[in-house]
């Protein structure tokens, strides 16, 4: 297994840096770049007492150190921990609302993680979150074909602490070094995003993306949480949540947690079903402006 560190301090100066006014963009602009870039930025979507609660709350959960580095750690289904804020978190309006404009539909919560990356961290591999035939890691619930992760980040980032890192549009290439199951230490083309606490990054979740490593003094904590529309799901059967667990929830936050299993295809479809409208805002263009 390579343990190497992603990127060298010395690095870093010369990072290629997203610097755009993400604060500014209209909606229609937020779904173009993460249509087209693969992923968008939402400034301050939490306020500092949320941002707060949260540390506190993940500070007391157990976490676990990753297969390949003890200063990359996690806890994973925060919401079945006592974790009333991290909770709340996950309906929370403004990125519900983008969600749903993004989406145009109803969604399923299908993850909910918390992550932190401690000095000496060697950065994440530049990889995907879509396993179109499932895999080892993510399971089959990876094969969605439609899903979006939601990255809220609880410290402010620098260059030299754990900032987020993509490799823009990689997403839409068809070449066999887009096969979403490779990985890679680092990549020329990819950008450094430093994101302040309280911001949250969104990704599709086909994006080659990463993060670089912890060469600060001080963590780098994030919330992590995975939706995907209602008419996406995987390709087979996945374990489903526990209802008993689910009846424990705030009871608007129960609808994010319905079956993983939720799936509106339609296998048998006619080359000229009966109805077929003639508009769709959603696949056309006038959507980005």
């Amino acid at each position: 297994m390579d343990t190497s560190f992603t990127n060298p301090k010395e690095s870093l100066a010369e990072a290629r840096r997203d610097e755009r006014d993400y604060a500014s963009l209209t909606r229609a602009e937020q779904i173009r770049c993460i249509e087209l870039e693969g992923y968008v930025v939402l400034p301050d979507l939490l306020p500092p007492e949320t941002v707060e609660s949260l540390r506190q709350e993940f500070s007391r959960l157990p976490t676990r150190g990753v297969d390949y580095s003890r200063h990359q750690r996690g806890a994973r289904d925060v919401q079945w921990t006592d974790s009333p804020t991290a909770i709340e978190t996950i309906g929370h309006p403004p990125t519900v609302e983008f969600l749903r404009d993004l989406f145009g539909d109803d969604m399923i919560c299908t993850s909910c993680g918390f992550g932190v990356s401690e000095p000496g961290h060697p950065g994440i591999a530049v990889h995907t979150d879509a396993q179109p035939y499932g895999s080892k890691i993510f399971g089959v619930q990876s094969s969605a074909p439609v899903l979006a992760r939601v990255l809220y980040y609880l410290d402010d980032q620098t260059p030299e602490r754990s900032p987020f890192k993509a490799i823009p549009r990689s997403h839409l290439s068809m070449h066999r070094n887009a096969n979403p199951y490779l990985r890679y230490l680092s990549h020329p083309e990819e950008v450094m995003v430093c994101c302040k606490a309280g911001s949250a990054v969104v990704i599709n979740q086909k994006l080659f993306h990463g993060n670089y490593p912890n060469h600060s003094d001080s963590v780098r904590r994030m919330f992590a949480i995975a939706y995907r529309p209602d008419w996406a799901g995987p390709i087979g059967e996945v374990e489903d949540y526990d209802p008993d667990q689910v009846a424990t929830l705030p009871e608007h936050i129960q609808p994010f947690f319905r079956s993983l299993n939720t799936r509106e295809i339609e296998f048998d479809l006619p080359n000229r079903p009966d109805g077929m409208a003639r508009d769709a805002a959603g696949v056309g263009p006038s959507r980005w402006g």
